[in-house]
């Protein structure tokens, strides 16, 4: 190998630029293609102006936008199990209990998760135009949401978490347990809920209410039935765009950076390269 004008390891180091610098140009290509595609979405506010559009489209259906608004129940909301004073719409929450068993091979106590327990729990609510959110009843124009948890991005705030020891979480036999091998060692709880008042953007496709038809005010935000991704992110469609414009703007770094670095490399190789057959 000593033979060769050029080191191995210089060869796999420059290749390996080129190949992540594939990559991520065809990750910030295909953000790219994300971003502008989300750029044609059209965005509304739950207002009059989409109400009446609504009912001037075709079969009363706009079949793919995206709604801002604040987040209010159209009954009772979900109150937070340990949170005073928290209200949602959508909550999860989890239990996990964390165990170790002795491993007489290496002689030290090995971890392990075990029964798992999450419990989903959802209100019917509604987006309205910020302000709103205080009184539906008189409210003029709202966006019911329909089956929230079959959407995807609803990434829930947690307002709860607790890792309660095995003494202090009462876990019984944790003393047997230990003398056979296994030993409970804390208890994991968490709360997640998607609270009133939040604001949240919804992507799918949009129909009147029944009682729109007759004049009332209630429009409906469903999965589209053509297939494209029905999404709610808890955040403002602004934010949203940004979040995925700076997504794209760190692969074209990247791509950018390793090609910049293997370029670099090959350029001083080969001036290196040249420079010894120039000396004999």
């Amino acid at each position: 190998m000593s033979d060769l004008p050029i080191n191995p390891l210089v060869l796999i180091g420059v290749g390996s630029s080129f190949a992540f610098s594939g990559l991520f140009y065809n990750l910030y290509q295909a953000k790219k293609e994300e971003l502008r595609k989300l750029n044609e979405i059209p965005i509304f506010k739950p207002d009059q102006h989409l109400l009446k559009l609504l009912k001037a489209a075709t079969r009363n259906r706009l079949q793919y936008i995206a709604v801002e608004g604040q987040v209010q129940p159209d009954g009772e909301p979900l109150a937070s199990e340990f949170v005073p004073r928290c209200f949602g719409v959508v909550q999860k929450i989890s239990e996990e209990e964390h165990w170790e068993y002795w491993n007489s091979l290496t002689k030290t106590w090995n971890s392990r998760k075990t029964n798992r327990n999450q419990t989903n729990h959802t209100v019917p609510f509604s987006l309205v135009a910020p302000g709103g959110y205080t009184n539906l009843g008189t409210h003029d124009v709202y966006v019911k949401v329909q089956n929230p948890l079959e959407a995807t991005g609803l990434d829930l705030d947690r307002v709860h978490y607790r890792m309660r020891r095995a003494a202090e979480g009462g876990l019984s036999g944790a003393v047997l347990q230990g003398l056979s091998g296994e030993r409970a060692v804390a208890k994991e709880e968490s709360e997640e809920m998607l609270r009133v008042g939040a604001t949240v953007t919804g992507f799918g496709e949009l129909v009147l209410e029944a009682d729109a038809v007759a004049g009332g005010r209630g429009m409906r935000l469903q999965a589209p039935q053509d297939g494209r991704p029905y999404i709610l992110v808890p955040t403002d469609y602004k934010s949203y765009v940004a979040r995925h414009e700076s997504s794209a703007s760190l692969w074209k770094t990247l791509a950018v950076a390793c090609g910049a670095v293997g370029t670099t490399v090959l350029a001083g190789t080969l001036y290196n390269l040249l420079k010894k057959q120039d000396d004999k």
